[in-house]
């Protein structure tokens, strides 16, 4: 059964791959599964058959016959549980590439949001310039710690796992602020994610969808 997934039909990202669509569709591609898209409004996703996939009127959901989730996260890792490619058979490696999956979204990407939510949201706000800063110390912290777990390594536990995927998908939030510059490492490990032909395939998927719904 082809599964259907959900992504915004004017995405805020312009097509920029950071939507967290993104992630999975990337992970999608990875397991050579075959997947539809349906677009829906801002407002959409606050009416009642939305709420009923997302209660948070949120996206991406999932669904698969009788089932649907949401949240990307768990989404990801119900498709990489299902499909080879995505998690390492060894049950040590695998359960190492779920706890970086969890590190992506719990402990390095709350910040990187919170720098987004500084700068767009809170912008005009007479704290902001002193906040912005603060943030940005808040990040390079965790991009200071990652950067010394990866090493010279290409990923961070062995091979390309669901756990890279997430963690990529995170940090390309921060291409345009520059901050992922100063850690070369992690500049390189994004560009390697971003080289891999799924990604490829999903980008573009992503970036023809937001240039037809914005006609």
């Amino acid at each position: 059964m082809i599964p259907t997934i959900t992504a915004f039909e004017n995405s805020p990202d312009r097509g920029k791959g950071l939507a967290r669509d993104m992630r999975v569709r990337w992970a999608l591609e990875e397991a050579g599964q075959a997947y539809e898209v349906r677009l829906v409004s801002f407002g959409a996703v606050k009416e009642p058959a939305h709420r009923a996939l997302h209660p948070f009127g949120q996206i991406p959901t999932y669904e698969e016959g009788d089932l649907a989730l949401f949240e990307s996260g768990a989404i990801v890792l119900h498709i990489a549980e299902r499909h080879a490619g995505l998690l390492p058979e060894d049950a040590h490696a695998r359960a190492r590439a779920i706890t970086w999956m969890f590190a992506a979204i719990n402990t390095v990407e709350p910040p990187i949001l919170e720098l987004v939510t500084a700068k767009f949201l809170e912008g005009d706000k007479p704290w902001s310039e002193q906040r912005v800063p603060l943030v940005k110390d808040r990040i390079r912290t965790r991009l200071g710690e990652l950067s010394d777990r990866l090493g010279d390594a290409d990923w961070l536990d062995g091979a390309f796992s669901a756990g890279d995927l997430m963690m990529v998908g995170v940090l390309l939030r921060l291409k345009a602020s520059g901050l992922l510059d100063e850690y070369p490492n992690l500049a390189a490990y994004v560009a390697r994610g971003e080289a891999r032909a799924a990604f490829k395939r999903a980008f573009a998927a992503q970036l023809l969808a937001f240039e037809e719904s914005a006609f």
